[in-house]
């Protein structure tokens, strides 16, 4: 009595506090966060229900619920213990007398708001808090709230009553399952309300047609649905079917049944369904609606083996009939999935064709390209083997349905990356070729076109698409039939112009094969297979010099001419390295890598030193002068803009002294076979020798002088003892230290890089341990000298 007399009291003391429009501190700062955060909802509730998102609307205001309830749980929660809050999982012994009396006084003031459907809302969203009062409460106010929206006279206000309370009935009390199936018994039974002469009058005056008003139904029915199939077994499912076949099959709940309940349960019944959906009243709701609904659970689910192809005949024969574009290919993708599933290429060619037939009148398929994109995706999930997929006859023309640009390059790319993914095997199955041809053509055209507007992007686009046209182009084989791959790449080449990365694979592909020629011919080449060798080298020669990256026409350049010496085809390899030389002038002085700036120096060098150690191999022209390769590269490096403060072009002088040395002796390094390099050519001819000698000179003084410059300026005094010492390790690697002129240079050498410590001190010992270990050889004794003389600068 005690306790009644307070709350009495404090409704009392609310009513007051109302009407002079005063609340405490904390009422105001809880009503005002409310408050806030239902402005917000407000509008995104209006902006949902005016733009046909009535899912959406229902979301929010669900939210606009909890928001509240959970406010006012979360307040009693902290006030349930003197000495802090109590565990999630606490009793209702544990929650003390202020809390409780809060909590009552909630409920004794939501019981007093006249209006139901208020009353029944607040009352629902703050249902958690029974758990403070009792522990059977919310087991008894879930049935009273089920049974008060009963009094609801419009029966759309009371589904969506019944879906906020089934709601909130999951997440306070989910094993409570008699009250959902109760909530949704009633549901059925305002059915009959539909065609009643109230709703049938506000529909009328509303203008709103029985199709439309009964899609409003849907999202509340499904919500129930979903929480009674949580988990169910399946005869709730036959339950459930069996209460559709006494309404008449209802479209509306038949729908909402298939969604609901687990795919495999659908699945298992799928010929029971069908036969319930040709039942039905499709004035109320399309059939094909209920028919995508079941292709959704079969898409995830198999239904019996012995049941499949009638399945797809029957719902193919509703499918096919709808005449609106949208709803056709709505429908249609979602049974793609289930054909593939289960069918050849055969039915998908007939599916395909009757999409074909649908979507190209009025170009409808203008309007309906995700659709399309999903049909693709879902063949393309399932159909690996692409002689298979490019044989069904309606593939490819429904791949031209796919007119706009950027959707076009979207299927065209899905397609090259499940080929470059499932396709294990090399091919040269025709069929597959002119597909991929025709898909990897359409795609280079349309970015092409698209992006010469869009520079931004144009340099990203076209690298990804060439890496897949790259990996096609890998894949295929025609194995010994060397002039069909040529003639491939021939092709490929006037198909791909405009991508660069594809052109340079091309490149390879064809070096590539005169390298295999030359296998199977174990370097013996025909009449015939010599004369395609050069064919090959031509391709190269007439292809690179339509790139536009400096380095990649470089090393192609370097690389076919080492690919046209090993097929002994000189004057092809001549004519690439001179190419090579001619264009070292065009290097610009910095590139971008990766969007930095950087300087080209060090690519350069590469490059000059990866075609120095090819010189060795390359025979003089007769009708050129002797070196005229290696003097050409020389004067070019000569005439070359450096950078300021460089000492790469000496540092190519340095590199080229051991390439001449090696030209001086009698047997060469390395050869190629039925190759004569200039031993052969010479052999050994003092001229030739003489020849070297003078270059080498010439080379020597010009480092010399160098050094000399370097040691003017106090601040170059570490480079001039690195580049000291690397002229010293290739005089004594490569130079006859028994001449007393070069053993001087060499000791020279070794001062000068010693001269102001900058030196390693390691590289110094290990240098002059290997100097002592080599003069303690019969043919090297002449070192001993060369080493005292260098011990004793060490020390001093």
């Amino acid at each position: 009595s005690a306790v009644s007399e307070k709350v009495r009291t404090r409704l009392e003391e609310l009513d007051d506090l109302e009407e002079v429009g005063f609340c405490p501190h904390r009422c105001v700062c809880i009503h005002q966060d409310y408050a806030n955060r239902i402005v917000e909802p407000n509008q995104s509730l209006k902006e949902a229900w005016s733009s046909d998102q009535k899912v959406k609307a229902l979301k929010i205001v669900i939210q606009s619920c909890l928001f509240l309830g959970r406010l006012v749980y979360d307040r009693i929660w902290t006030m349930c213990s003197d000495s802090g809050p109590l565990p999630d999982s606490f009793t209702v012994e544990d929650v003390n007398d202020t809390a409780k009396e809060t909590c009552l006084n909630w409920f004794f003031k939501i019981a007093s708001i006249r209006e139901l459907l208020p009353r029944l809302y607040v009352e629902a969203a703050i249902l958690k808090c029974n758990r403070f009062l009792n522990k059977s409460d919310i087991q008894e106010t879930l049935p009273r709230l089920t049974a008060m929206i009963r009094g609801i006279g419009d029966p759309l206000v009371a589904a969506y009553a019944r879906a906020y309370l089934c709601r909130v009935g999951m997440e306070v009390a989910p094993h409570l399952k008699d009250s959902l199936n109760r909530n949704f018994f009633d549901l059925l039974g305002t059915f009959q309300q539909i065609s009643g002469e109230s709703v049938q009058s506000q529909l009328v005056q509303q203008r709103v047609e029985v199709p439309e008003y009964l899609t409003l139904y849907s999202p509340a029915i499904s919500w129930i649905l979903q929480c009674i199939a949580y988990r169910a077994p399946e005869p709730l499912l036959m339950e459930m079917m069996e209460r559709c076949k006494k309404l008449g099959n209802n479209a509306l709940l038949l729908n909402s049944v298939m969604r609901a309940f687990r795919p495999e349960f659908v699945a298992a019944r799928a010929a029971d369904f069908i036969g319930m959906i040709k039942d039905c009243d499709e004035a109320g709701f399309p059939k094909h609606l209920l028919f995508g609904s079941l292709g959704r659970s079969l898409a995830c689910a198999d239904p019996p083996e012995s049941e499949r192809l009638t399945i797809l005949n029957e719902a193919w024969k509703v499918i096919t009939k709808v005449r609106s574009p949208q709803d056709y290919i709505n429908c249609a993708e979602i049974w793609v999935e289930f054909t593939c599933r289960h069918f050849t290429k055969r039915e998908v060619n007939t599916i395909l064709a009757d999409i074909i037939k649908h979507m190209t009148p009025d170009r409808a398929f203008e309007d309906a390209y995700p659709q399309l994109q999903s049909v693709i995706r879902k063949i393309l999930t399932y159909f690996h083997d692409f002689s298979i997929l490019f044989s069904t006859e309606r593939f490819l023309p429904f791949l031209d349905m796919f007119q706009k640009d950027s959707v076009r390059v979207e299927v065209c790319r899905a397609i090259m990356e499940v080929f470059i993914k499932h396709q294990v095997e090399l091919t040269r199955d025709p069929v597959i070729l002119n597909a991929m041809l025709h898909i990897c053509k359409a795609m280079h055209d349309s970015v092409t076109d698209f992006f010469i507007c869009v520079a931004l992007t144009l340099e990203d686009e076209r690298r990804s698409l060439a890496l897949l046209i790259i990996g096609f182009i890998r894949m295929v084989s025609f194995g010994r039939d060397f002039e069909q791959q040529l003639s491939f790449c021939v092709e490929a080449r006037a198909t791909f112009c405009n991508l660069e990365p594809v052109l340079v694979q091309l490149i390879h592909t064809v070096n590539q094969l005169a390298m295999e020629t030359r296998r199977v011919m174990r370097g013996s080449h025909s009449r015939k297979t010599a004369a395609f060798v050069r064919a090959c080298a031509a391709y190269s020669y007439i292809t690179i010099p339509s790139l536009s990256n400096i380095f990649s026409r470089l090393s192609l350049y370097l690389l076919s001419g080492q690919v046209a010496l090993a097929n002994q085809c000189l004057s092809q390899a001549d004519a690439f390295l001179k190419a090579a030389v001619s264009i070292l002038a065009e290097v610009p002085r910095s590139i971008s890598v990766e969007g930095k700036i950087r300087s080209s120096e060090s690519f350069l060098l590469d490059f000059i030193s990866n075609f120095l150690a090819t010189l060795l191999v390359v025979p003089d022209h007769p009708e050129h002068g002797v070196l005229y390769l290696v003097r050409g590269l020389l004067n070019m490096v000569q005439d070359y803009t450096w950078e300021d403060n460089s000492d790469a072009k000496v540092r190519v002088y340095v590199s080229a002294l051991p390439l001449l040395a090696a030209m001086s002796q009698e047997t060469y390094l390395y050869c190629i076979p039925k190759v004569d390099s200039n031993e052969t050519l010479y052999g050994g001819d003092p001229k030739f020798l003489s020849e070297l000698n003078k270059l080498c000179e010439t080379l020597i003084g010009q480092i010399l002088d160098h050094l000399k410059a370097l040691g003017r300026d106090e601040h170059s005094a570490r480079r001039q003892s690195a580049l000291a010492f690397s002229l010293f390790g290739v005089l004594l690697a490569h130079g006859d230290l028994r001449n007393n002129k070069l053993s001087q240079l060499a000791v020279n050498l070794w001062n000068l890089s010693h001269k102001q410590g900058h030196c390693e001190t390691r590289i110094s010992v290990r240098t002059l341990e290997y100097i002592k270990h080599q003069a303690q050889q019969p043919d090297m004794t002449h070192l001993s000298d060369t080493v005292q003389r260098l011990a004793l600068q060490s020390r001093t």
